[in-house]
């Protein structure tokens, strides 16, 4: 049966024979062996609290060093190991030496908290239209709302921009190709995401299927650098997904080129429990890279320990309530909330931005278990 799977995703993975210096798939044998050797892997997406997204994260005008250890040395104190953090096609084209030095800086940074990082390079979320340069402020009382996908409507439509994008993926993975400090290589968050804002973004025209024609080619070029680390984009959406039938386009260049699994998933105790049955059937490690929606049903507290249950790495969104506003619900694109009275009960977010737990009984719970399973931080 999962020969017959794998031949129905290679059917669909339409894009050129790889380079010959090019390292194959991961065998799943090699992927559990991989992940034999890993730490229970617990952890955020993460983006400071000064950054509203991924420009002002990474711009050297804006790049925080300083809040960055204060942030990770907070994370390390409760038990993290791991942050999941997203680039941009953007940043490298227009100052790709100085991305990659402050990426290096940022490396340093996350080792000395012995966090290591999962990088995402490409996204499917939220701003279709992303810009460079100073960033426009927050939106009063609506989550999320300077965020940007990559590569863009723009360049998604337009082939003749594909030779930049390879050359970001193939330059980024392959600077980084052998270094410990990163766990993880997400090629695309999301990637048959419409766009999200519940309508307030204009829709990208045919966007699942001119993602579905570069994220084979995106896996393809991240191989053909050879990286010691594992390469996955994550499933979020759809039907069964233990069944390649079940499967739209993108969702089968998903699991046939990913070496370790990964899943998003911020619904009830019951169907985290569904999803993670269905996903295991692929014999993979598998990584949860996002979850914790308070009120969507997601709660450290019933969802955290099904990830150890199960030994599934379990990365949530997000970490210090800051500029990009993520402690508001999603419902705030429709009815954005008094900036004066934040919501009584949190969407995201683990920490206040003077690093104080929203929740203790959170940050003891997280604390606890990752102790339980690797030990005390030294």
């Amino acid at each position: 049966m999962k020969n017959l799977l794998l031949l129905a995703g290679t059917a669909l993975f339409a894009c050129a024979a790889l380079p010959a210096d090019a390292r194959d798939m991961w065998t799943k044998e090699r992927a559990n062996s991989w992940y034999a050797k890993q730490p229970w892997m617990v952890g955020a997406n993460y983006n400071n609290r000064s950054a509203i997204n991924q420009f002002e994260m990474w711009q050297a005008d804006t790049f925080n060093p300083a809040e960055i250890d204060q942030e990770f040395g907070w994370a390390a104190g409760m038990g993290m190991n791991i942050m999941r953090v997203y680039l941009h096609n953007l940043l490298w084209e227009e100052d790709a030496p100085g991305l990659k030095k402050r990426m290096e800086q940022f490396l340093q940074i996350a080792d000395k908290h012995k966090i290591r990082i999962m990088f995402v390079l490409f996204d499917s979320c939220w701003d279709p239209n992303p810009k460079s340069g100073p960033q426009r402020p927050p939106i009063p009382g609506v989550h999320n709302s300077g965020w940007m996908q990559a590569p863009g409507a723009a360049r998604l439509a337009d082939k003749s921009q594909y030779g930049k994008l390879e050359a970001y993926v193939k330059d980024i993975v392959g600077s980084f190709a052998n270094d410990k400090r990163i766990a993880v290589w997400d090629i695309w968050n999301e990637p048959n995401n419409t766009g999200g804002g519940m309508g307030y973004y204009p829709l990208t025209p045919n966007k699942t299927a001119l993602v579905a024609g570069l994220l084979g080619p995106a896996f393809e070029w991240a191989r053909s650098v050879d990286p010691t680390q594992p390469l996955t984009s994550g499933l979020w959406t759809g039907g069964r997904w233990d069944q390649i039938d079940k499967l739209d386009a993108v969702e089968k260049i998903q699991v046939t080129q990913s070496d370790v699994m990964s899943f998003h998933d911020y619904r009830w105790p019951e169907h985290f429990e569904e999803r993670t049955r269905q996903i295991m059937t692929w014999g993979r490690p598998v990584l949860v890279t996002e979850y914790m929606a308070r009120g969507n049903g997601s709660l450290f507290d019933t969802i955290l320990p099904l990830g150890r249950k199960h030994n599934m790495a379990m990365i949530h969104w997000g970490f210090v309530d800051g500029k990009s506003q993520t402690r508001i619900p999603w419902d705030s694109w429709r009815r954005p909330y008094n900036a004066d009275q934040p919501p009584t009960v949190w969407f995201h977010d683990v920490l206040r931005a003077d690093g104080t737990p929203y929740r203790k009984a959170e940050v003891d719970l997280i604390k606890r278990l990752t102790t339980e399973a690797n030990g005390p931080r030294k």
